[in-house]
């Protein structure tokens, strides 16, 4: 199931680059979906890391999802799907309040998702300096805004054996980025 969601993915976003790279866009999704699994999670929620933006940024739907990869796998991908109707703050207060409320699977897989995205800013921060800021919907102050208030609610409710090795790494990170 794991590498079919990653076949899955490969071609929902075949064309697609990260921001501030060519990188292809793929490569966020199997770092994702690889943190999941290291993290000893189940193969729905490694399947959900891979899947995570293909209804976001794909012609895909929910529905597709739920046919291929199942219910669960689909409420995951579903929890943690952005309505791009929406401006950038009400989407990312939603996010926030997402990650503060919700099961410790939407967690886990917000966090992951957030901590890519936030080491590959950092690693362009560092060869491209604060002119990566203009490539995003907001900048650095929104996304300051943004990560730390992730980082303040990520772990509400959880038990310290519940709370995964990466959400310190992300923590570390937000500090690093945003000081």
């Amino acid at each position: 199931m794991k590498q079919q969601a990653r076949d899955f993915a490969e071609k929902a976003h075949h064309g697609q680059t990260r921001k501030n790279s060519d990188s292809p866009y793929i490569t966020h999704p199997i770092r994702v979906a690889e943190r999941l699994e290291q993290a000893g999670f189940s193969d729905e929620l490694v399947c959900a890391g891979y899947l995570h933006d293909v209804v976001e940024d794909t012609p895909y739907e929910i529905e597709d999802i739920e046919e291929s990869f199942g219910k669960r796998a689909a409420e995951l991908v579903a929890a943690h799907t952005e309505d791009k109707s929406k401006s950038w703050r009400e989407r990312k207060q939603h996010t926030i309040d997402t990650v503060k409320h919700a099961e410790k699977e939407v967690k886990y897989l917000i966090v992951a998702d957030k901590l890519d995205n936030l080491l590959a800013m950092e690693k362009d921060l560092a060869m491209q300096g604060s002119k990566i800021w203009e490539n995003f919907n907001a900048g650095y102050v929104d996304q300051k805004w943004y990560n730390q208030s992730i980082a303040a609610n990520m772990a509400n409710g959880l038990t310290a054996e519940e709370t995964p090795y990466y959400f310190q790494e992300f923590a570390e990170t937000v500090k690093r980025v945003f000081t």
